[in-house]
């Protein structure tokens, strides 16, 4: 589809002009901090990094530096392991515009394709938000250093909250820079990473099996039969992917009685709990994720209708697999319904939260409080990979396990997948970047404000720059009139 670039450059040249006007260019109000390099590291240059970078510069915050592992135009899911054709939301949801028209998607879309393809399209389709996400960070300007990985981070001080040393890699080069504040923006596996069932991981080869999270080499799978294990969206598209490229066969196995036709975690969807759910007592949110994630969240109607579409597509309801084997270069598998052969297998089965992963956390992740440090479920209510999740304060940031120890935590705040069970909805996705990334700006506003308080006191203490110089208004001051000088008794009036 092609753009129309002159309106694509008008549209850059209003938003930038609306910023002017809303006086919104970045003055910074943050004091310089001697040995420090950032202000704030944002880690991730997709959407949700891009909007935290542009909301913190909107708020007065242009110490920061955002990067990204990817080359640059491949930030985030997009055009790598996402294979959904179109969003699974709907195109009117407010995204990472942050309240200014000109940068929503319906603006862009508009300029890019005339707003008749606007009113045609259904659902967005997934490179053309893709296509979005590239202009977002024109127009906003937010600059992100691509192909830079975050390998470790180290508290300057365990004992207190003086920032971190950086370790990164760009290009084989090591670098070592500091930050104060830290924002995570690593997507759905940034607080761990893919989930592969044991039934997979521990019985199979890695060259028979991937993870829907994995880059997969769908030509290789050219009349093979495959066997998906997980029925979400993620599993259908990886499916239908496979159907496309010419799988002879896709069996996807769900081990429920039916497919889920009511995702519960939509009923999140309003603005009273995307933005005060994190505001319930722990029960509260224990008890409503649980009840979310008890299925996972159901595919979307077109998703469905993908997959079913081939010959070749067959569904298998109430098929847990209770083993794999390793049989000569094939796999076979029981499940609940009987004894199956497949070529590879694919583990659609999701995320789970594990600290522990994350390299970059490697040093304290141990000192990080989940879920399962801080709430204990009444019995028949435990759920182990919901424990697993990180207890979130309300700014998104980490806390101690052990209630006043590790004070360096709260200033590491992860808008990741893994804050899900402590704000609801899945942290990250477009759904919560209205609501999130200003909560999470005022938190880190508000923290820098506090540590730099005596610098702050000092400077409004000693404002004295003078609006008047004085001469404005020196010629009207008033004056008493002078009396006449007194006549002497001999003298007459003239």
């Amino acid at each position: 589809m092609t753009i129309d670039g002159t309106a694509v450059d008008a549209l850059t040249a209003d938003v930038a002009r609306s910023l002017e006007l809303l006086d919104e260019t970045g003055a910074n109000w943050v004091p310089p901090t001697p040995g420090i390099d950032h202000d704030v590291a944002v880690v991730g240059g997709g959407q949700s990094g891009l909007a935290v970078a542009f909301a913190l510069r909107r708020a007065g915050i242009a110490g920061v530096t955002v990067i990204d592992a990817a080359e640059e135009g491949r930030e985030g899911v997009w055009e790598t392991t996402a294979r959904m054709q179109t969003l699974r939301s709907v195109k009117t949801l407010p995204g990472p515009e942050l309240g200014l028209p000109g940068l929503t998607f319906r603006s862009w879309h508009e300029a890019a394709h005339g707003a008749d393809a606007y009113a045609a399209i259904g659902r967005i389709p997934r490179t053309v938000w893709a296509d979005y996400v590239r202009w977002y960070r024109r127009a906003t300007g937010v600059a992100v250093r691509n192909r830079t990985r975050l390998t470790r981070i180290e508290p300057l001080d365990v004992t207190a909250s003086r920032g971190f040393r950086l370790r990164l890699e760009r290009d084989g080069e090591v670098l070592t820079e500091t930050a104060r504040k830290l924002v995570l923006a690593t997507g759905m596996d940034g607080s761990g990473g893919p989930f592969v069932p044991p039934v997979i991981a521990d019985s199979l080869p890695r060259s028979l099996y991937a993870h829907t999270d994995d880059p997969i080499d769908f030509a290789a799978l050219h009349g093979k039969t495959v066997g998906v294990l997980g029925a979400a969206s993620s599993a259908f598209d990886t499916a239908a992917t496979a159907l496309e490229q010419g799988a002879a066969a896709v069996h996807l196995f769900c081990r429920n009685a039916d497919l889920t036709r009511v995702t519960t975690v939509k009923g999140l969807s309003y603005a009273g709990a995307l933005d005060h759910f994190h505001e319930l007592p722990d029960a509260d949110r224990w008890s409503l994720m649980r009840r979310f994630f008890a299925n996972a969240p159901g595919p979307m109607p077109d998703t469905v209708r993908r997959a079913t579409r081939f010959p070749g597509f067959h569904l298998h309801l109430a098929a847990g697999w209770t083993a794999a084997r390793d049989a000569g270069g094939t796999v076979e598998v029981e499940a609940a319904d009987g004894r199956h052969c497949f070529d590879f297998v694919i583990a659609g089965t999701g995320y789970r939260a594990d600290l522990a992963r994350r390299p970059e956390l490697a040093g304290f992740a141990d000192a990080i409080a989940l879920w399962r440090d801080r709430y204990s479920p009444p019995p028949g209510e435990e759920d182990a990979a919901l424990a697993a999740n990180p207890y979130l304060g309300p700014g998104f940031e980490f806390v101690g396990k052990v209630p006043g120890t590790a004070p360096f935590l709260k200033d590491i705040h992860t808008f990741t997948y893994g804050g899900v069970v402590s704000h609801g909805r899945a942290v990250g996705e477009i759904a919560s970047l209205r609501h999130g990334v200003p909560r999470l700006v005022s938190a880190i506003g508000r923290d820098l404000w506090l540590a730099d308080r005596a610098a702050h006191l000092e400077r409004l203490h000693s404002f004295d720059t003078p609006d008047l110089t004085g001469e404005e208004y020196a010629h009207a001051l008033w004056r008493p009139p002078v009396a006449p000088f007194p006549l002497r008794d001999t003298e007459t009036p003239p």
